[in-house]
């Protein structure tokens, strides 16, 4: 019954609340910390002195009659001296006075020194009113995504294989796939999940009557395979390697199928190879293929048959194995000279290209697993050492050991200490399939009711008796464990920080800094990386660029994925040494390895490891000299400094402007008079649109200091069409800079507005919602706090797990 009255519960509240409109939000902006109290007060000179400069720069505009923006700043409608009663149009005023976006560009302004106090008036005002009365908001049923889903399957059974392409991907919203307002559950998604929570148990308990299947592992015919690929595979070979999870103690066949130079024809065929298949790192099969064995009788080697018997069969334990196919590396250099690599658009080598010099690489195309074949349950693997806390060696013995195994479960599972059904309905699926298979059918049939249950793909956090409509109450221990674990390792609590958190010990504000501390000191924190900044600088969208090929030949797979590794090498570094936030803007090094530093021109770099590289020159700095950012605010024939200057305004400046208009004209296509002009030049043509000046006017300059990186993040001197690159950039308030090195100078100068943008992208991945005008003056007092220790990751991370937003909730309305 209970689990009935759950799936109700969770299947109404997914179709009704993703129907819900989200409401928007504005990253806030944070001026100097000890100003925001010290000089915010309510007397009535003060709110006099702020309603003449709204009285002689904003109303003209923002009046009844014309309504600017749908914001009526008119003392009948708000009142100044009361701003907790408007306090969602006086954040939106105090962010466009921070951000210098009003008035807007060619109007009458204030003098800055007032404008800025205004600001930090308004905020003290409303961080005042904040404190007396908090509203903590209220996230809607948060399911867990298909990555927290997979970590959680993972850590509660030590799993090692990743289930996310058994699931649909979720959508994002707010910059992030974890927004409880988008994580509905479909009958379809439903029964997907059922299925799958099918195969993880039989896998986790090794189930011996699991049929042969076969999984196929492709890659990418862009990824060029002249280098090693992986660091698992011997040194002087080149080649790929794949993680596979095999179920069962049995015999498994590897297929491998070569690379196609179109179709049919084998590529590097008509050169002898050998090919080792190797399992965790032990040859257990050298083939050899190419040569003269593998011409045609007509003396060609077009022979799309040759690789049919690349196959072998072995005995594998059962567990995560990884399965490595490598060819012995031989050096192409002739005479002290490296052949030129082949165009990544060309598949087919013509006379001509080999006469230049251009070389033809054979390499592996697919890696097929089929088995298990005449498979024995496992003895022992982690998994079954983590589910088998107890082995029962007579049947009176297996209801107490099964009754042990589906406790631990389900307090992990459920993140919570167990209630007096828990266990009880769990042993009603155990019984009925020991009754027809045994033992460990039985547990196995168990496990896969917990991972379908609604408490294992929930988070429920069930409001208390008895509290008024909409009151804000403290979260449950338990509730904020879990808060905290999805958000430093999107996964599960683990046995620790659930037993603090069972006896009531989050409380302590010590006690809480201590297991964030630890949680960070942990693997499972490199999550953050993975699920949070991925997300929030857009490295996602690497996997979808397409530079045009014509103008950017030599971009292909080792360089697309070398360019998104150096972004998540380098701010796992900066997390790892818990340096301040804004060193991600400044720091003088980057990781690199020999594709990517051939790319960006930086000399004695050598293989396919990724190590630390001082920077010589200023320009490469930080994230904005980053190459995967470039690319992705690039199009695919060239610069964008639209999409830089956006990319900024969002991600840095936390001040994102709103979507183009419907009938926005397109880039001209060339100069007025009808000759090849610049972007810059297109741009100026573009903003004459009074409809457009008023957003490029904020992106564009941004963007344009960045125009020394082309489309692929490679510096150089002249544009499209070689024509001259112009650097020079003009803010709407004057502020003038040439070049990504003034760029970053200016963004440094406006330190407070990235850090709290960092605070509020935080904040939204914690909570799984949209930050909220209510939720500002939490994000302004995360950055008060920790700017006394140098706005370091570790303090303000914990700021959020201290903050009213994270630690609170408001009662249903």
């Amino acid at each position: 019954m209970r689990s009935q009255r759950l799936w109700a519960l969770a299947a109404g509240l997914s179709f009704v609340l993703i129907a819900v409109p989200r409401a928007g939000s504005a990253a806030p902006r944070h001026a100097t910390p000890s100003a925001g109290f010290s000089q915010a007060t309510s007397d009535g000179a003060d709110s006099g002195r702020y309603r003449a400069l709204l009285d002689q720069y904003c109303v003209s505009c923002h009046n009844e009659r014309l309504r600017t923006a749908n914001l009526v700043l008119e003392h009948s409608h708000v009142d100044l001296g009361r701003v907790n009663l408007s306090a969602d149009i006086w954040e939106k005023v105090a962010q466009k006075l921070h951000t210098g976006a009003m008035p807007p560009a060619g109007r009458p302004r204030p003098d800055p020194d007032l404008t800025a106090s205004f600001a930090v008036w308004l905020e003290g005002g409303l961080d005042r009113a904040a404190a007396a009365k908090p509203n903590p908001g209220r996230p809607t049923l948060h399911r867990l995504n298909r990555v927290e889903y997979s970590n959680a399957v993972r850590d509660l059974l030590a799993l090692d294989l990743d289930s996310r392409p058994w699931l649909p991907a979720d959508d994002q919203s707010y910059g992030f796939d974890n927004n409880a307002d988008m994580l509905s559950l479909s009958s379809g998604l439903l029964e997907r999940y059922m299925s799958v929570a099918d195969k993880i148990s039989r896998l986790a308990v090794g189930d011996p009557t699991l049929r042969p299947v076969r999984e196929t592992y492709k890659i990418s015919p862009l990824l060029v395979q002249d280098d090693r690929l992986s660091e698992d595979l011997p040194f002087g070979s080149r080649g790929i390697a794949v993680r596979h999870y095999f179920p069962l103690d049995a015999e498994y066949v590897i297929k491998i199928r070569l690379q196609r130079d179109g179709i049919y024809n084998i590529r590097g065929l008509a050169e002898a190879q050998r090919i080792d298949v190797r399992l965790d790192g032990e040859r257990v099969r050298q083939f050899t293929i190419g040569g003269q064995e593998a011409r045609t009788k007509n003396g060609s080697y077009a022979n799309p048959d040759a690789d049919a018997g690349l196959e072998v069969r072995v005995p594998v334990k059962a567990g995560a194995h990884l399965v490595g196919v490598s060819f012995p590396r031989q050096s192409l250099a002739v005479g002290g000279v490296v052949p030129s690599r082949l165009p990544v658009a060309n598949f087919i080598l013509s006379p001509t290209a080999r006469a230049l010099g251009f070389t033809e690489t054979m390499g592996v195309a697919t890696v097929e697993i089929g088995g298990p074949y005449d498979g024995q349950r496992p003895a022992e693997t982690p998994s079954r050492r983590a589910l088998f806390v107890c082995n029962p060696s007579s049947r009176q013995q297996e209801e107490s050991c099964a009754t042990k195994i589906l406790s631990r479960l389900a307090r992990r599972a459920y993140r919570r200490p167990l209630a007096g059904d828990d266990v009880s309905s769990l042993l009603g699926f155990y019984r009925a399939a020991r009754r027809a298979a045994g033992f460990e059918a039985g547990i196995q049939r168990a496990l896969a009711r917990v991972l379908v249950d609604p408490e294992f793909l929930y988070r429920f956090e069930p409001d208390p008796p008895g509290l008024a409509p909409g009151a804000a109450y403290r979260l449950s221990d338990v509730e904020i464990a879990a808060r905290l674990s999805f958000f430093l390792w999107s996964s599960i609590p683990d046995e620790e920080l659930l037993d603090v958190a069972a006896r009531g010990r989050l409380k302590d504000e010590a006690v809480l800094a201590q297991q964030v501390r630890r949680m960070l000191a942990d693997s499972r924190s490199s999550a953050l990386v993975s699920n949070f900044a991925v997300q929030w600088l857009h490295l996602r969208n690497m996997k979808a660029v397409a530079p045009d090929v014509n103008l950017f030949p030599e971009f292909d797979e080792n360089l697309r994925d070398s360019l998104q590794r150096e972004t998540e090498l380098f701010v796992e570094s900066q997390l790892r040494a818990d340096r301040g936030v804004d060193e991600l803007l400044t720091a003088n090094y980057t990781f690199l390895n020999e594709r990517l530093a051939r790319h960006y021109g930086v000399p004695d770099v050598y293989g396919s490891h990724f190590r630390r590289v001082t920077l010589d020159e200023g320009a490469r700095g930080g994230l904005l000299g980053q190459g995967s950012l470039l690319t992705i605010t690039s199009h695919a024939t060239r610069t964008s400094p639209v999409l830089r200057g956006k990319w900024i305004l969002d991600n840095v400046l936390g001040a994102p402007p709103p979507p183009p208009p419907p009938s926005v004209p397109a880039l001209p296509a060339s100069g007025e008079d009808g000759h090849a002009a610049s972007v810059r030049e297109r741009l100026e043509q573009h903003r004459r649109n009074p409809a457009c000046a008023s957003c490029h006017s904020r992106m564009d300059p941004l963007g344009f200091a960045l125009e020394n990186f082309d489309g692929v993040g490679r510096w150089r001197a002249r544009g499209e069409a070689d024509t001259p690159i112009d650097t020079t950039a003009t803010l709407p308030d004057g502020t003038r800079f040439d070049g990504p090195v003034e760029l970053r100078a200016v963004l440094l100068s406006r330190r407070e507005a990235f850090v709290s943008t960092v605070v509020t992208k935080l904040l939204t991945y914690s909570i799984g919602r949209g930050v909220e005008y209510y939720d500002l003056p939490a994000v302004r007092a995360i950055v008060r706090r920790s700017a006394a220790d140098d706005y370091r990751w570790s303090s303000i991370l914990l700021g959020i797990a201290r903050s009213t937003p994270f630690q609170m909730r408001r009662s249903e309305p």
